[in-house]
């Protein structure tokens, strides 16, 4: 009997951040299509035996990426410049019968890129990308800036880097990119189109395989057994905001606090806005509203509970690529209000599946939050609607089939090494 084929996933964790759980379900998925599916992590989170350790039980290689990350990323600002375990992960027993590598967020300081030539002399790569950092100086997000597509350097956004090393770090990542059997997965048309233009990615094959959400978990619940299970008033108008670092400013905390603000100021009563996320705990209460605050973020059954306790999900998050937060809560049959940033613009539809408004818009945000507060029977289409396009097309089914279908065609692809 053949064996089943084999994958192994590279994260910084099995279940912290959006990236993170995004690799775990990819993960899971394909197991369940009968893969032989393994994860290496930074930082274990679950007890799934299948999931390991980057470094394994080696206190020298856990010493050595400590040591380079003090030395080369806070020192010299040569981010993920090396780590030793990412060049030693070919000798972890589960490597020789991987058939095919996948790679997500690399640059939360765990694994060196510059590792990618030597990987791929055996082994086909995939990176699927959760925002612009492979493609530009150190940047995860450039705003205005398009320097990463001359070069980078001069760099406006140079924080948390000790000095500006962008435009040299932008030239040895398209080395190292020339030099590697590298295929790129982006999740959305935006990213897609930031790829194409990118001088050191375009050259690359790419697939775009969007986002899955686990329907069978993540579906319409009773709103008032929610409410109930969260001690919320079953008649309160509840709105949430949830972000796996609910301080970030980039995810539009400030923004959410001035909507609900400017709604109560409007006379709209009852007003629930609950939050969700780490740091959640330091959101004070303003006046005109009630905030509730809950940490909870690595249950999918809590998180699934907060969806459906809601009215609607408020995500007026600045920058953007496809979160698994607005997929949710549309599986759940919770209408989102959001910002057009990054990929959202491609399942939250105005009028259809929620609102969308212009990036910085309030007065936009406003009226897309007070419609669907008031009017239950169009939050109710909304909410059918947004069920729907999720079973369509964003389940975890089709996720783990599009990964496996990609799979299977790179190792049946004749192998040629990277030219170095």
């Amino acid at each position: 009997m053949p064996l089943p084929p084999r994958a192994l996933h590279i994260s910084v964790s099995d279940n912290l951040g959006g990236a993170a759980r995004s690799a775990y379900k990819i993960h899971t998925g394909l197991r369940n299509l009968g893969w032989d599916s393994r994860m290496l992590v930074r930082e274990k989170r679950t007890g799934d035996p299948s999931v390991g350790h980057i470094r394994g039980q080696n206190p020298w290689l856990r010493a050595g990426d400590l040591l380079c990350r003090q030395v080369f990323d806070r020192g010299l600002g040569l981010e993920n410049w090396y780590y030793p375990s990412s060049f030693q992960i070919t000798k972890h027993p589960w490597w020789p019968d991987t058939q095919v590598v996948q790679f997500y967020n690399l640059h939360p300081n765990f694994f060196s890129y510059r590792a990618f030539p030597h990987l791929s002399q055996t082994k086909p790569l995939v990176w699927r990308l959760p925002d612009m950092w492979a493609f530009t100086g150190h940047c995860t997000y450039s705003g205005p800036c398009q320097r990463w597509q001359t070069g980078c350097g001069q760099c406006p956004l140079l924080t948390p880097l000790p000095r500006d090393t962008t435009g040299r770090l932008w030239r040895i990542k398209g080395s190292v990119y020339r030099r590697s059997r590298l295929t790129v997965v982006v999740t959305n048309q935006w990213m897609e189109s930031l790829v194409s233009q990118s001088p050191l990615l375009g050259h690359l094959p790419r697939r775009r395989i969007p986002n899955g959400v686990n329907t069978h978990l993540y579906r319409p619940l009773d709103q008032i057994a929610c409410r109930r299970a969260l001690q919320l008033d079953p008649a309160a108008k509840v709105v949430l905001f949830a972000a796996a670092f609910t301080q970030d400013r980039t995810k539009g905390g400030a923004e959410a606090r001035r909507v609900l603000g400017r709604l109560a100021a409007a006379g709209l009563e009852d007003l629930v806005l609950l939050v969700l996320g780490q740091g959640a705990d330091t959101w004070g209460q303003e006046p005109g509203y009630r905030t509730v605050c809950l940490e909870q973020t690595a249950s999918d059954r809590f998180l699934a509970l907060a969806y459906g306790a809601a009215d609607l999900l408020l995500h007026p998050a600045q920058v953007e690529n496809f979160p698994n937060t607005i997929l949710e809560s549309m599986a759940c049959g919770t209408p989102c209000v959001a910002f057009a940033v990054g990929g959202v613009g491609e399942v939250v539809k105005s009028g259809q599946t929620g609102h969308l408004g212009s990036p910085g818009d309030m007065e936009s945000m406003v009226v897309g939050v007070r419609q669907l507060l008031e009017n239950e029977p169009y939050r109710q289409t909304i909410s059918r609607n947004s069920r729907q396009v999720v079973e369509a097309e964003y389940t975890l089914e089709l996720q783990a089939q599009r990964f496996a279908d990609l799979y299977q065609e790179l190792t049946q692809m004749p192998f040629s090494p990277p030219a170095h």
